[in-house]
């Protein structure tokens, strides 16, 4: 007798098999309006991501903060990280896409971006760090220099409300920054693009899909307080959900399948 399908059955496939099953498909120019609570489903996904290999995801977290940190202690270097985001981004999202093929996640994966896509992934890089140092200009004018740079004091009178305008200021200007950059490195890892397209290309994706990423944004600020809570030690599960994300985000905006 043939075995009959038990609707209340456990799924066979594998979480990442289900939740990301179409991993080609069309590129969308532009990218395409998703439902807005697809926003908890990237994070969802994510965590589906993770796992799928939560020692390799672990391990490479831990490498990957350890670099950041000894680069935010040498002099000049402390913008590196800026400039190598797109670098390890673009690495972490194949490793993503390997994961939902079914294929396995590697060490290595961190490391992959600063091969063959290199070039225009630091050239990313170098435009987000661009962008971060107009920004600090900008609150330098504004604030005063010697008060952005803590050698003077700031006016009791008016400098709260000076610093609470500038922060709003800062806000609303690094906003596009962050969406120009958000799709950028999977923009370019799989679809090679060029930096300044591959920019374009994410901010308009993002633009079409404020909900969503209203949404994303508020439930990964309540998950960013929780992962801080127990001396960061949730950043060791989070990081690579948050950074699984932007591949399920990417899928939904920019493929069609």
């Amino acid at each position: 007798m043939a075995e009959q399908n038990n609707p209340y059955a456990a799924p066979s496939a594998r979480v990442a098999d289900a939740v990301l099953a179409q991993d080609e498909g069309t590129f969308v120019e532009g990218g395409r309006r998703v439902g807005a609570g697809r926003g908890w489903g990237w994070i969802k996904d994510g965590f589906g991501l993770f796992r799928e290999s939560p020692g390799t995801w672990v391990l490479i977290i831990i490498v990957l903060f350890a670099i950041l940190m000894a680069l935010s202690f040498v002099p000049f270097l402390n913008m590196v990280s800026s400039l190598l985001f797109p670098v390890f981004t673009g690495g972490l999202l194949l490793g993503c896409r390997a994961l939902a093929k079914g294929d396995e996640l590697e060490f290595g994966h961190l490391f992959a971006g600063f091969r063959e896509p290199f070039k225009p992934l630091i050239l990313v890089g170098l435009l987000y760090l661009a962008g971060l140092l107009v920004l600090g200009f900008i609150a330098a004018m504004v604030l005063g220099v010697g008060v952005f740079l803590g050698t003077d004091t700031i006016d009791p009178a008016t400098g709260p409300t000076s610093v609470l305008l500038v922060m709003l200021l800062m806000f609303a200007l690094a906003v596009p920054l962050v969406m120009a950059v958000w799709f950028a490195p999977a923009l370019v890892v799989f679809h090679e693009l060029g930096p300044i397209e591959s920019m374009k290309q994410s901010f308009a994706g993002c633009l079409k899909n404020i909900p969503a990423f209203l949404i994303y944004g508020l439930i990964g600020i309540v998950l960013m307080m929780l992962a801080s809570i127990p001396a960061m030690l949730g950043w060791l599960v989070m990081g690579p959900v948050f950074t699984a994300s932007i591949y399920a985000g990417y899928r939904d905006i920019f493929l069609q399948s």
